[in-house]
């Protein structure tokens, strides 16, 4: 809440810091406005103190300072770097602002902290969250949960397991997810697919996965979920009765439909389960306009994802990079990247490498790229109906305090056909409104009115005038 400041308005420290209001504060701490711009943490001398004491903060970063006969600590930030309490803190507006905050939980434990961060204060530019309690030995700090909320913007999910969280972070991949779990110095799961007996990778065997791996899950697509384990997870985990029968590896595969239907999650998901690198096809990895120099990413990219067998292969709007030859325009440099990809595919997937591709525009892909020994499953996927949304949204909610109110069928039925992302984002959305307005749940007047927001927005956008219509007669 916001303080009387500690120090009179216009009070210059250090010659250059000029304190303005005060912003925020509690005991033992203040955080002032910096006249010259960004923001200043005031602490009291204990606070300081006690920093210093169990290393959290080393001398240098903190500096003290005597107004009359009080000393105090300061900690500038300038106005490129956060400095807010965690408690009240937004949720991240990129994956680079979610990597500082998780790289500072992970720093913070280094320094030797044990107390919980919880009601800690965000540093960014010192890389830190200093922690304004005591530690209490008889209670576990739960680095886990404090990351997960502030990921979700005030949800109460823990960011362990990602498989869950990543349900809440749309913008992000589950290899980010697991990349911020990592920096915070949490322990990320292990995938349910090891990469066992990478030797018979080189002879053109994927790995081995250990016995009972399980059954790979996808909340809301539901079709694809049971194609990926048909085709994919029981040809790993029941290797040698598919060896047996001539079937080595997994066949390349596509994902065909709609921006929005859920292709990238799905895959994303995959990857995630399977545990094996990922090499992406896209325009950031392939595109050159040096002449025969695509070609030649093509092939170097194909070789590493061969070398890190068993590995995945992920070409995504494929028909960016492969669409058909006949067409008008095709070059004869588009011709020779198209000859490469199908060069490599065959063997990609005879040395283990499982190939998958995404497009919104299947009729236009080069036929020579579909047929059979290239990929040889086109996998529909629609927008979900409404028992897939209502898979997803149990998912979503399990674990969450729901109101008696909420009829999830209802909700579903209003969701169907709809991207998943909209699922995601009501509850996620609905679950700010019921905090915000204090509730111990979520209820359905919140969900309500996150969904309600959506089609609304919806309306607005096919209302907006499309082109020039200044001038136009009445």
């Amino acid at each position: 809440m916001t303080s009387e400041p500690w120090l009179p308005i216009g009070t210059t420290i250090m010659g250059d810091i000029a304190l303005g209001r005060a912003l925020i504060g509690g005991d033992g701490w203040q955080i002032v406005e910096d006249r010259a711009g960004g923001r200043v943490l005031l602490v009291a001398e204990h606070v300081a103190d006690g920093w210093l004491a169990t290393g959290t903060i080393k001398e240098g970063e903190l500096t003290s300072f005597r107004f009359g006969q009080i000393r105090y600590g300061l900690v500038r930030s300038g106005p490129e770097h956060t400095l807010v309490p965690v408690s009240g803190s937004r949720s991240p507006k990129n994956a680079q602002e979610a990597l500082a905050f998780a790289t500072a939980i992970g720093a913070t434990r280094a320094a030797g902290e044990t107390a919980s961060l919880a009601q800690g204060l965000y540093v960014e530019r010192l890389t830190r969250i200093l922690p304004i309690q005591v530690a209490d030995p008889d209670e576990a700090p739960d680095d886990a949960l404090l990351l997960g909320t502030w990921l979700t913007g005030g949800l109460r999910v823990p960011a362990v397991p990602t498989s869950r969280i990543g349900g809440y972070l749309s913008w992000m991949s589950q290899e980010q997810v697991a990349r911020l779990v990592a920096a915070a110095g949490l322990a990320v799961e292990e995938p349910v697919l090891a990469r066992a007996d990478l030797g018979s990778a080189r002879t053109g065997e994927a790995g081995r996965s250990p016995s009972g791996g399980g059954r790979f899950d996808l909340p809301g697509r539901r079709v694809v979920e049971e194609f990926f384990n048909d085709h994919v997870v029981d040809v790993i985990q029941n290797r040698d009765h598919y060896r047996a029968l001539g079937i080595v590896n997994p066949a390349a595969i596509v994902l065909e439909g709609p921006p929005g239907c859920g292709k990238t999650v799905a895959v994303e998901r995959l990857v995630a389960f399977l545990g094996w690198p990922c090499h992406h096809v896209d325009a950031e990895s392939i595109a050159s306009p040096y002449i025969h120099d695509t070609s030649r990413k093509i092939s170097n990219l194909f070789r590493e994802a061969i070398d890190t067998a068993p590995s995945v292969i992920v070409i995504d709007e494929m028909d960016a990079f492969l669409s058909e030859r006949e067409r008008g325009g095709a070059s004869q440099h588009r011709v020779e990247e198209i000859a490469e990809f199908l060069r490599r595919i065959p063997d990609a997937i005879k040395a283990g490498v499982l190939v998958i591709g995404m497009t919104n525009r299947i009729d236009i892909i080069d036929p020579a790229i579909l047929r059979r020994g290239r990929f040889d499953h086109v996998v529909k996927v629609d927008f979900a109906d409404a028992s897939e949304v209502l898979g997803l949204l149990d998912t979503l909610l399990a674990g969450l305090p729901l109101g008696p109110d909420v009829r999830l069928a209802d909700f579903a039925s209003r969701l169907a056909g709809r991207p998943l992302s909209d699922a995601a984002f009501v509850v996620r959305e609905g679950a700010r409104l019921a905090a915000r307005g204090r509730g111990s749940e979520i209820d359905a007047r919140s969900l309500d009115e996150a969904l309600d927001g959506i089609l609304a927005k919806d309306k607005k956008a096919a209302r907006a005038p499309f082109g020039f219509t200044a001038g136009r007669d009445a």
